[in-house]
């Protein structure tokens, strides 16, 4: 690939903005990273862009950067989506097979994921991502690679997901308000993640990713390779902090502070008074076992409602378990506490794919966007495949629906 066909990816977070530049090194499997950029996040309200013009600013700000670094002009983007307005339904599309001989071609394959989309939306709903479950040939269930194969009928259960439009215009215009012209595709937040910190065979015998950003936390279930369950919970890192600023009634930026140097989700030795210097001279002493306590009881009702989710789909046992990723999964002993609360396996999902690049879980959504990029741009004989079970965790129907400045 040459250098000025790199891949970028944005992700418009509730606490961070960031940009992250790479490309296919021919001499490695990995992407090589050419640059990261991030700026603090302000418009952004739980995922969701309620002030454009501002984020905007930010946008073309971080931008700069990356362009600084990478050397070139960037034009166009894979941006995420995230926020708890997003929805999932099943459908089921049905078409003939199209050729004399029926055996089963990739055009009947894109003809029956598209007729699985034509079905009435609610009042300001679009479909952004249709995920194939499974196929059905003249009523033979399970199919995961239909083709090349025979029949005269051919059936797809799907995922459709699918979000809430003024909330997806207001994505769009921060992004194209900027200096970037293009979005090539909007990837919703928990697939970006799971695509960069999920393996082929967690996903194979059934795992849970739970990215913890700042305002959500955001949850995608797999299962044989499929995405089978997704859902975004209106609650994230951020919740802890005002936690505990409300707790030791001081301001969100002291309690962040406090979160990161001394926050944990296990107490353990003696209960050590600390200390924090504030501007005004004045010291706030507080106690690391009742800072253990309010951030326990935070994170404890996070986990509560992710398995109440999982256990309504009935997906409370999953063999893989659970993979922790985003910014909150860097709480101390957060997964000791994970494997407590829901007495499966538990790991932090750090991304991978990439050469020089620190192995942070806060960069799980962007290193998805970046990968996801690579899966559709480099094809089969790079990073990505044609086959419709490995698109399958978030494969569009089609792609051709780049979004441009007017």
């Amino acid at each position: 690939m040459a250098k000025a066909d790199i891949i970028v990816g944005l992700d418009i977070g509730s606490s961070k903005i960031k940009f992250l530049a790479a490309q296919k090194n021919k001499k490695e499997e990995n992407l090589e990273v050419l640059g990261l950029a991030e700026e603090d996040s302000f418009g952004v309200r739980r995922g969701v862009v309620i002030d454009p013009a501002k984020v905007a600013n930010i946008i073309q700000s971080a931008l700069q950067d990356i362009q600084e670094k990478t050397k070139q002009r960037i034009n166009s983007v894979y941006v995420n989506v995230g926020g708890s307005h997003i929805f999932s339904t099943s459908s089921r599309g049905l078409v003939s097979v199209s050729r004399a001989d029926q055996k089963i071609s990739a055009e009947d394959i894109d003809r029956v994921l598209n007729a699985a989309q034509t079905f009435s939306l609610p009042l300001n709903r679009e479909i952004l991502d249709v995920v194939p479950k499974e196929f059905i040939i003249d009523g033979e269930k399970g199919i995961k690679e239909p083709e090349g194969l025979k029949g005269l009928r051919l059936e797809a259960e799907v995922m459709v997901l699918g979000g809430f439009i003024p909330y997806l215009k207001n994505l769009t215009s921060a992004v194209l308000n900027s200096e970037l012209q293009k979005i090539n595709d909007r990837i919703l937040n928990p697939i970006a993640s799971a695509r960069a910190v999920l393996t082929p065979r967690e996903k194979e015998l059934g795992v849970a990713v739970l990215d913890i950003g700042s305002g959500t936390t955001d949850l995608a279930v797999f299962e044989e390779g499929q995405l089978v369950h997704l859902n975004i919970f209106p609650v994230g890192s951020s919740n802890l902090t005002n936690d505990i600023a409300v707790f030791y009634k001081t301001d969100f930026d002291l309690a962040e502070k406090i979160k990161i140097e001394f926050g944990t989700c296990f107490f353990q030795g003696s209960d050590k008074k600390e200390k924090i210097e504030l501007d005004d001279e004045e010291q706030l002493v507080f106690s690391k076992k009742q800072l253990a306590n309010t951030i326990c009881a935070r994170v404890s009702e996070i986990f509560g409602e992710v398995n109440k989710e999982l256990k309504k789909i009935q997906k409370a046992k999953l063999p893989a378990g659970i993979v922790l990723t985003g910014g909150g999964a860097k709480l101390s002993k957060i997964r000791d506490f994970a494997k407590k609360e829901f007495k499966l396996p538990c790991r932090i999902g750090k991304p991978q794919g990439f050469s020089s690049l620190e192995e942070d879980s806060s960069l799980a959504t962007v290193c998805g966007l970046v990968l996801t990029g690579a899966d559709f741009e480099l094809g089969e004989g790079g990073l990505g495949t044609g086959s419709v079970a490995a698109r399958g965790f978030g494969s569009k129907i089609k792609r051709a629906f780049k979004i441009f400045i007017p």
